[in-house]
């Protein structure tokens, strides 16, 4: 009788074997890349703490966006970084903003290109939090519904602007359901609604902070994003997202809560996942002094993420994952 068990797991590891077993694998239509816009720019700007990542001007965001969809990216977020700033976020909607003429710029160069906006308002006060401040019963904090109204008013212009889908950031209670009825209500009932519905107070958007000049004069965010440690609350708040009718759910940052992604996947909707700046970083930074393979590091983190329940990943390292692929 042979001493070896009749499951040898080991007989579908044959290399020739692999690829018809593998249970996930990630396309090029699984991707979404940010860029960030700055209206004071005339040229590509680097990004220090995000190395290969840039902000770029206006006028050439077009054909950052066509270079994109021809390695194969049907799908872009935008982030701007404007000239001025105030306390009330003026220029998040201004029909002029450096966001909306990106939009016009994409769409008309690429039509096809999904283009999503990031619907906040930290790149535009001069505060740097998301959205109106003011005076609450435990000090100067966010306001939420003098801050819903400045939501809505941002995606309305973005919609205008010929926006694909909205992506509302802030983490304010009822933010869908608010801009859902005011997209409704202007005639945009077919512009979709991505809510990045659980949104942790994560370390990890350090870089981002750099990238589109967003960081905070006071505080921080903790009383809007959500605390790392709960699990229920974040599940919950995707739930709510749900219920105000969102398209697509969205977990942020991705890699360090794969549990609470493959939770919220669950729910009957599209989700996605956002790897965010910090992940990024430390990958690049690891591959810069030989401690990871970049590619093969960038490969299986997506892969995770994705096993873990994402339909969609947005991911700087969106187009050279196309060329890897």
């Amino acid at each position: 009788m042979s001493i070896f068990p009749k499951r040898r797991m080991r007989r579908s590891r044959s290399r020739h074997i692999q690829p018809l077993l593998r249970e996930v694998s990630i396309s090029k239509n699984d991707l979404i890349a940010p860029l960030f816009v700055d209206e004071l720019i005339t040229k590509p700007k680097p990004l220090e703490a995000m190395p290969g990542q840039f902000r770029y001007p206006v006028s050439g965001i077009a054909s950052v966006a066509l270079d994109l969809w021809n390695l194969g990216i049907r799908s872009v977020l935008l982030f701007g970084i404007p000239k001025e700033k105030d306390a009330a976020g003026s220029s998040a909607y201004d029909p002029d903003g450096v966001v909306q003429q990106a939009v016009r710029k994409v769409k008309a160069t690429v039509p096809e290109m999904v283009v999503i906006t990031d619907v906040c308002a930290c790149e535009y006060t001069d505060h740097g939090h998301c959205g109106i401040i003011g005076q609450t019963r435990y000090g100067i904090d966010l306001l939420n519904d003098p801050s819903l109204e400045l939501m809505n008013r941002i995606a309305i212009s973005h919609a205008e602007s010929g926006a694909d889908i909205v992506a509302p950031s802030c983490m304010l209670d009822g933010m869908v359901g608010s801009i859902r009825t005011a997209l409704d209500e202007a005639g945009f009932e077919e512009v979709l609604i991505m809510s990045y519905s659980t949104k942790f107070a994560s370390a990890l958007y350090g870089p981002f902070r750099e990238a589109a000049d967003s960081g905070f004069s006071f505080g921080d965010r903790t009383t809007y994003q959500i605390n790392p440690a709960n699990r229920r609350e974040a599940i919950l708040e995707s739930q709510l997202d749900v219920e105000e009718g969102a398209d697509i759910l969205m977990v942020k940052p991705a890699g360090f809560y794969l549990d609470i992604l493959a939770e919220v996947a669950t729910m009957g909707l599209p989700v996605a996942a956002y790897q965010v700046s910090g992940e990024y970083s430390m990958i690049k930074s690891a591959a810069a002094n030989g401690w990871l393979k970049e590619k093969e590091t960038v490969i299986e983190s997506l892969t995770c993420i994705k096993r873990a329940g994402a339909d969609l990943i947005i991911t700087y390292f969106a187009a050279d994952v196309a060329r890897w692929l």
